[in-house]
């Protein structure tokens, strides 16, 4: 039995330079050698203010260690359609142009801000955190949820059984190859029926809680 290092907890607001700081340390700490201190202060900063305006529509969720240091994140937000997603700053690539209207999609999310210590041992937290991320997906059956993946996790995404869609040309973003993906309930729910016993009801109830439920699909019938 794999022992479980650390534990789950929501992100408050107050602690969005914790999670900034920590994203942009980590992806260069596994991607980048050589980074400036500016480079560091400048993409925390960056971080920092995407996510306060993303915050009254996401979830952020960080496993930390039992001396309550961050070990592992991950955020997901329920698109109001208004907005400007990274999707579409770093790829310029609209949802709406890639998503098919023929099929009744209840809403459209965002995945993001996956990041984890890069001498982690815990080999449960990746999962966990997956499975916080995709429950509204997974628990409404007919949502579509984007991200923007870096080419080493896409490879593990696929082979723990994570179908996803590539949708544009990689880029180079915090130091790593990130290639713009969409993924859907069919292409999730195995992945997410055989991890869910590894999270509490806790951190999957009311995941798609009041706070998401102002965004209405503009094209629903």
């Amino acid at each position: 039995m794999t022992m479980i290092q650390s534990y789950l907890e929501r992100l408050e607001l107050d602690q969005l330079t914790e999670l900034a700081k920590f994203v942009v340390e980590e992806n260069f700490s596994h991607h980048c050698e050589n980074v400036t201190t500016k480079e560091l202060i400048t993409d925390t900063q960056e971080v920092y203010d995407e996510e306060l305006n993303y915050f009254k529509n996401s979830e952020i969720f960080v496993a930390k260690d039992f001396s309550g240091n961050i070990q592992g994140s991950i955020r997901v937000i329920k698109w109001d359609y208004k907005a400007k997603l990274p999707l579409q700053k770093i790829f310029n690539i609209d949802p709406l142009t890639v998503l098919n209207y023929s099929e009744k999609l209840s809403s459209v999310w965002h995945i993001g801000r996956f990041a984890t210590k890069k001498d982690i041992k815990d080999r449960t937290l990746f999962r966990r955190l997956m499975v916080c991320a995709i429950a509204p997906i997974c628990e409404q059956k007919d949502g579509v949820a984007f991200a923007e993946c870096d080419s080493k996790l896409l490879r593990i995404m696929n082979l723990l059984g994570i179908k996803t869609e590539i949708i544009g040309n990689s880029v180079n973003y915090l130091g790593s190859e990130t290639i713009p993906i969409s993924m859907c309930y069919d292409g999730l729910k195995e992945f997410y029926h055989s991890n869910k016993y590894l999270v509490t009801s806790q951190h999957i109830d009311k995941i798609s809680s009041q706070i998401f439920d102002n965004a209405q699909y503009p094209y629903q019938a």
